[in-house]
């Protein structure tokens, strides 16, 4: 299983090319999560790698709240601690090592990025279920994956497991070389149905 694991993961070597200039210019970070990012959240970046959008997201909360880094990766998670070690975002960034098979974030979250990683977890369905007690009812996950990697029955074999697992799909951003889906873990989307069906 570690061996299957390690074939599917971007491997730390090739993390210049999750963080560079010209990503910057075709998939910015703020403009993607302006719409959801606002200060005083716990956001978790699944699936962090270098950091791209990790930093990013903790500039925009502006001193307030929290980024966990999470990763599987202890290679990925030292290129983060350089890059903050030091400044003021190294108090608003948690960098958390993943397990095998395990997300193993305990805190409740108001924000859940995956970009570009949900097609290296081999068992998708526990992934949701793992993610589902960690989004708070409120909360709100964005996914994305590359086009040019996941093919479109794939991405919709992966909507089947996030409504199985009790998701409710919000949105579904356009996003250069990408497959995106906004979804939120359902309580509060469900509550204000029942709410307007009342009136």
């Amino acid at each position: 299983m570690k061996n299957d694991i390690n074939t599917r993961v971007c491997p730390v070597e090739r993390a210049g090319g999750l963080d560079n200039r010209f990503r910057s210019l075709i998939q910015n970070p703020s403009r993607i999560l302006k719409p959801y990012i606002t200060q005083g959240m716990t956001v978790l970046d699944l699936g962090c790698g270098p950091g791209f959008f990790s930093i990013e997201m903790a500039r925009m909360l502006n001193g307030s709240g929290k980024v966990i880094a999470a990763d599987l990766q202890d290679g990925m998670l030292e290129k983060i601690y350089k890059k903050i070690a030091g400044t003021v975002l190294e108090e608003n960034i948690q960098l958390h090592k993943c397990g095998t098979n395990k997300i193993g974030v305990t805190e409740k979250v108001d924000f859940v990025l995956a970009f570009y990683m949900i097609h290296e977890v081999p068992d998708q369905e526990s992934l949701f279920l793992e993610l589902k007690s960690i989004i708070k009812p409120e909360g709100i996950m964005y996914i994305v994956e590359p086009s040019f990697h996941v093919s479109k029955k794939a991405f919709e074999n992966m909507v089947l497991i996030i409504n199985k697992a009790g998701f409710k799909i919000t949105d579904r951003p356009k996003i250069l070389f990408g497959r995106s889906l906004v979804i939120t873990s359902g309580t509060s989307y469900d509550r204000k149905i029942i709410a307007a069906d009342r009136y």
